[in-house]
């Protein structure tokens, strides 16, 4: 009976110790109604299942500014945010104060677009057309917020010009299905859930930029691209709107283990299905549109994947 309590209590010990071993990994994210918390939750799983000793969770916060904060204080162990957010945090850019934040990158996932939604018969049909409108900007500190300033102050406006509201994309579509609002921003992989939900319900419009309000806005932010959104991308819509699209970059923070970073690459581009099981936006996740997309350098751990599968690696991109 001796024996088997010393056994019995060693299987505890060593359960305990299983169990102490485990590391536990924060993912930040965004709202529920975004690409971000899916995505996030789906590689949260990822990780979870295949990497032994790590257990991660998606976290809900306020996007991408906020995103960048967590990594810096490395209160969150990796966040998805905006590259021009991403680019602000690693050059001291504006929105951080001129604060250079310790902030990495592993990968570029898919691109953003800026929708900018109201009711079918509201009557705004342009930028121009805001003016002196309820129009929601997004949450606050959101990468929404940061695009909306950014292409409005490009072309000549700025939030003095509307009632600004900053709701989270929920709340934007809850407040357009209402009649809270006239008009809102979102900077999301689209199609988005939000979105799609208040489509179902109500008919929408998107508001269309013209190639010089494009213009403007790359020259002010070079991470902006001319990007299209299909027609039939969400229910009543017959035609393709232009508008411009931003990465969305996996970031961490540059106190990650080199041979963690490389674990999570690794995961992200062999298992990149199951992210695309989950969001359509992840069908953008190639090791191709990282290269060519990710803002700022890379984690020396995310190098040795990119290089051991052969791929060339922009010299911007190392660390």
């Amino acid at each position: 009976m001796r024996k088997l309590l010393i056994a019995a209590s060693a299987c505890l010990m060593m359960g305990a110790a299983s169990a102490q071993a485990q590391t536990n990994l924060s993912i930040a994210t965004g709202g529920t109604g975004g690409t971000y918390y899916p995505l996030g939750g789906g590689l949260a799983e990822l990780i979870s299942s295949e990497i032994e000793g790590y257990k991660a969770v998606a976290e809900v916060t306020g996007a991408s500014v906020e995103n960048m904060g967590l990594i810096h204080r490395q209160d969150s162990d990796l966040a998805i945010a905006l590259a021009d957010t991403v680019h602000q945090a690693y050059h001291g850019g504006e929105r951080f104060n001129g604060n250079k934040l310790d902030v990495l990158a592993l990968a570029s996932l898919y691109p953003n677009a800026v929708q900018i939604v109201t009711l079918a018969d509201s009557g705004v049909t342009s930028l121009a057309d805001l003016k002196g409108k309820r129009v929601s900007v997004g949450a606050p500190g959101s990468g929404t917020e940061v695009n909306a300033k950014a292409l409005l102050e490009s072309n000549g406006m700025s939030f003095e010009d509307f009632d600004v509201r900053s709701l989270n994309f929920n709340e934007s579509a809850d407040a357009l299905r209402d009649g809270d609002i006239d008009a809102g921003f979102w900077s999301v992989g689209p199609p988005t859930s939000s979105i799609v939900s208040l489509a179902n319900t109500r008919d929408i419009a998107l508001v269309s930029l013209s190639k010089q309000e494009v213009a403007n806005a790359r020259e002010a932010v070079p991470v902006f691209a001319p990007y299209t959104l299909r027609a039939g991308i969400y229910e009543g819509l017959e035609a393709p709107t232009s508008s411009i699209g931003i990465p969305n970059v996996l970031t961490v923070n540059s106190a990650m283990s080199e041979d963690l970073a490389y674990k999570i690459t690794k995961l992200l581009f062999e298992k990149v299905e199951a992210l695309r099981a989950i969001h359509p936006a992840a069908n953008d996740t190639t090791v191709e549109f990282s290269l060519e997309s990710t803002p700022i350098p890379l984690h020396p751990g995310a190098v040795r994947y990119y290089e051991e599968i052969g791929a060339s690696i922009p010299d911007n991109l190392r660390p």
